[in-house]
């Protein structure tokens, strides 16, 4: 056999393997995700803006006036999709987001394989990503932070991918594709894509000035020879265009090919959001806290019996996001000292849709809105956990570690595990907690 057939047989038995790999995934989370779905039976937080407006997409005429105007609807729409299939029930309502829960967790291993050329951390990437307990709590109730992420994560998978290529343009303009699906379900998912031109433009700009490293290698996060066939206008279609036809495309269905209402509805979505509809919030907290966990959110708190209670907290996992800052603290350094490629990506789509939120004007801001950042994160721990000789059953070590984390926290995670008022007492380490 010659060595290319060879390399190609190779390349095709692991390319059978991952998918093999990407569908167990996504059973095991769908499964895990599904379990106790239902409950609580009723809305609760946000629910009570979001399912009513999937509702009226199921009009036969679209009422007016439409409600929660101020996100685009393409996550509404498949809650609506999902209510016509199973009924007007918490099943309905919350089925699609158990969906794009274990979409998002495909998601990051495949982000994870495109990084690291290798199942394992793939693999690790995405259990840790799954318990951190903000994409499981995200991914059973009906809001739109999950459908966003989930396409988010798909198109910075393909992004990696088309990173180390000679020729990226099938790989970029799928991460276009997939960033016009995120930013119709929220604007949010438009901060990664920004990541994505300001990389694009940054490495253009260099090679326009002939820039070098003295000492370059493979490595490298700058190459001066990278992309040598992309134009241009393929930058244009690929960030711009397709997004743009992917993003309004999905307003369609509500508003036909009038171009007046689709530009209103666009004026009331950028008006909605960059001014405080709300003056305060009992959960409310500031960017430069969410990293560290400072105010989490309840979603729900319910008394179910003399000593029992139903809870659901947004918090995310303290075993893995505070290990996270020194490990993304790691990532910068081999970025700056040895130029690496890997933590360079991982910097990018962390700091990115974090920081982002500091350039707006609205002041009202929630720690939810970190679950794009701290679910890169864990690409990050493992990033560091694999590098140099680390043994291989330290990855693995923090990975269980983080389960128990996960256990621990799951009766407040979990509506349907329910907990005591004495456990709900340990588990609230810090009085802002509550």
């Amino acid at each position: 056999m010659s060595v290319a057939r060879e390399s190609s047989a190779v390349s095709d038995n692991f390319t059978a393997r991952s998918v093999i790999v990407v569908v167990i995934v996504f059973l095991a989370a769908h499964v895990a995700l599904l379990v106790g779905v239902t409950a609580p039976e009723k809305f609760y937080f946000d629910e009570v803006h979001y399912v009513p407006a999937a509702r009226q997409m199921l009009e036969p005429v679209m009422p007016r006036p439409m409600f929660n105007q101020m996100h685009p609807p393409l996550a509404k729409q498949l809650m609506a999709l999902s209510i016509r299939i199973f009924g007007d029930v918490p099943l309905g309502w919350r089925y699609p987001s158990v969906l794009f829960g274990s979409l998002a967790i495909v998601a990051i291993y495949l982000c994870g394989l495109a990084l690291f050329a290798a199942r394992g951390p793939a693999l690790a990437s995405a259990l840790l990503a799954f318990f951190n307990q903000m994409v499981f709590v995200q991914s059973r109730i009906a809001m739109l932070d999950i459908f966003a992420l989930a396409f988010g994560l798909l198109a910075i998978a393909a992004f990696i991918r088309g990173f180390r290529k000679p020729r990226p343009h099938v790989w970029l303009a799928l991460a276009g594709f997939a960033f016009g699906l995120s930013t119709a379900c929220k604007w949010s998912g438009l901060f990664a894509l920004a990541v994505c031109i300001v990389i694009v433009a940054v490495i253009r700009l260099m090679q326009s000035w002939r820039t070098q490293f003295a000492d370059g290698n493979a490595d490298d996060w700058y190459q001066p020879g990278l992309w040598p066939d992309f134009r241009y206008y393929h930058f244009a279609a690929c960030f711009v265009l397709i997004p743009a036809i992917v993003y309004l495309a999905t307003f369609v269905p509500l508003y036909g090919l009038s171009q007046p209402d689709i530009l209103e509805a666009q004026r009331k979505i950028f008006n909605d959001n960059t001014t405080t509809a709300i003056a305060g919030h009992t959960y409310m907290s500031a960017w430069p806290s969410w990293p560290f966990l400072v105010r989490p959110v309840w979603y729900l708190f319910d008394k179910i019996g003399d000593d029992r209670i139903a809870a659901v907290v947004f918090l995310g996992n303290p075993f893995v996001l505070w290990p996270a800052l020194p490990a993304l603290g790691v990532c910068l350094r081999d970025w700056i000292v040895m130029r690496r490629a890997d933590p360079f990506l991982i910097l990018s789509f962390y700091f990115g849709p974090w920081l982002a939120w500091a350039m707006l004007p609205r002041t009202l801001g929630f720690i939810y809105y970190y679950l794009p950042s701290a679910t890169v994160a864990s690409l990050a721990l493992v990033y560091v956990l694999r590098r140099g000789n680390s043994p291989r059953w330290l990855l693995w070590a923090f990975v269980a570690i983080a389960f128990a984390g996960f256990a621990v926290m799951l009766p407040i995670s979990a509506a349907s595990v329910g907990t005591s008022m004495e456990t709900f007492g340990r588990l609230m380490i810090f009085r802002n907690w509550i």
